[in-house]
């Protein structure tokens, strides 16, 4: 048995991971018990309390603005504070006590508050994704990168939980419950990690660097970071990929609930089926199509993500009602939906880790969380201001950002032909 596990190349990175990328990976299935758990209402949940699709987009902006500013400053907190500390501290303050604002909510400034220290999750994704990757063997990237994605998606497992609570419960006092829950799980995680996890050598050595430097002297180091980026052809493109991803992900995630609840009208004990069959798609996808891809043969995936997704967009848009029809169209726009995502998402991150310079790792991935964050900040709102006027513009606006995903990947790989 273990021998066929070793010769499936998925299966074996994970049984021979070791250290922090192993202490990542296997604390990663805990989003499923937490924050997984409210995602599939959390857009709802806001409407519950009032609030419109503008406002809605509002706060989706000011999580985006708050994400940008944290961003920008993630590589010199990282750099001094170290990638373990950083890490326990922000996800405490970007997820814990966030949870509990939205547990207790009574309205649309309780998001504004939570939105703005969510953002700080932009810090422990730089410190994070050093603790996952500095230490790691460079030719598995790609499926460390698989596995936290499978890991996350794991979380259809425990998605009738939600389904459940709210039936029995009905949407708002679930969703409160379910947030505890996640403060709960959450501080967990981090603990866990923090107690397994160490310093990276990359880490030890950047923390000794900046030991007796002054904050402004480390933001004054991005410049060194800054002309890496100007000239690495690939590193651009990563961050190129990493915007468009990012954008239509977010519409994504903040405006799928609100068209299958409020203009197909899947009941809102249903929602969290929808999300959860994509999960379990993703992880099969993983394993047979995902893990087949080639580190060094990245164009192709690429533009099969995009396509896959674009085909998932134009179907859901085109149900106007919960009938027979409506729930088959759905699940077939899931299924593309799930490819794109599962390619994209693993893509978007194996591009970076593959460009970016080692040395000045956190310092380009301040910059790079950064540049992503400026440029999606307006989304939010426009996205809100769309769905105002017709539920289906976010998904229409989503197929433009796709196609030119499409038409970035033809012209960074014009020159570098078979790859």
């Amino acid at each position: 048995m273990k021998k066929i596990l070793m010769k499936h190349q998925l299966l074996r990175t994970l049984i021979e991971l070791r250290g922090n990328p192993r202490a990542c990976v296997l604390t990663e299935p805990m989003w499923g018990l937490s924050m997984n758990l409210c995602l599939p209402y959390a857009t709802v949940y806001m409407l519950t309390f009032g609030m419109n699709d503008v406002q809605v987009g509002i706060v989706t902006s000011i999580y985006m603005f708050s994400q940008m500013i944290c961003a920008f400053l993630s590589g010199a907190i990282v750099d001094k504070m170290g990638r373990r500390k950083s890490t326990a501290i922000f996800d405490f303050l970007a997820w814990s006590v966030p949870c509990l604002i939205w547990a207790f909510s009574q309205g649309f400034w309780f998001f504004v508050v939570a939105a703005l220290l969510n953002g700080m999750m932009k810090i422990t994704t730089v410190s994070w994704d050093c603790l996952l990757v500095e230490d790691a063997p460079k030719d598995k990237i790609t499926h460390i990168y698989s596995w936290i994605i499978i890991s996350g998606n794991l979380s259809a497992l425990f998605a009738p939980i939600s389904s459940i609570l709210v039936s029995k419960l009905t949407l708002a006092p679930a969703i409160r419950i379910l947030y505890i829950n996640a403060f709960i799980v959450m501080t967990a995680k981090l603990l866990i990690l923090y107690k397994f996890s160490t310093e990276t050598g990359v880490g030890k050595i950047r923390r000794e660097e900046s030991r007796n430097m002054s904050w402004g002297e480390m933001l004054a180091g991005y410049k060194s970071a800054l002309r890496k980026i100007i000239n690495s052809r690939g590193t651009i493109f990563a961050i190129i990929i990493s915007i468009l991803v990012e954008i239509v992900g977010m519409l994504g995630m903040t405006f799928w609930q609100i068209i299958a609840s409020r203009r197909i009208g899947i009941p809102d004990t249903l929602l969290p089926i929808f999300p959860m069959a994509r999960s379990i798609l993703a992880i099969l996808l993983f394993f047979t199509v995902v893990s087949r891809i080639r580190q060094t043969r990245l164009k192709w995936p690429l533009y099969g993500g995009f396509i896959s997704s674009i085909i998932g967009c134009i179907l859901l848009i085109s149900i106007s009602d919960a009938g027979v029809w409506g729930y088959v169209i759905l699940s077939v726009s899931l299924v593309f939906e799930a490819l794109g995502g599962a390619v994209l998402n693993t893509l978007r991150e194996s591009l970076v880790a593959i460009h970016v310079d080692p040395v000045e790792r956190s310092g380009i991935m301040a910059l790079l969380q950064t540049t992503v964050m400026l440029v999606s900040v307006p989304f939010g709102y426009i996205g809100g201001l769309l769905s105002d006027i017709s539920r289906v513009l976010p998904f229409v606006l989503s197929i433009a950002l796709l196609l030119l995903g499409i038409l970035a990947t033809t012209l960074f790989y014009r020159r570098t032909s078979g790859t």
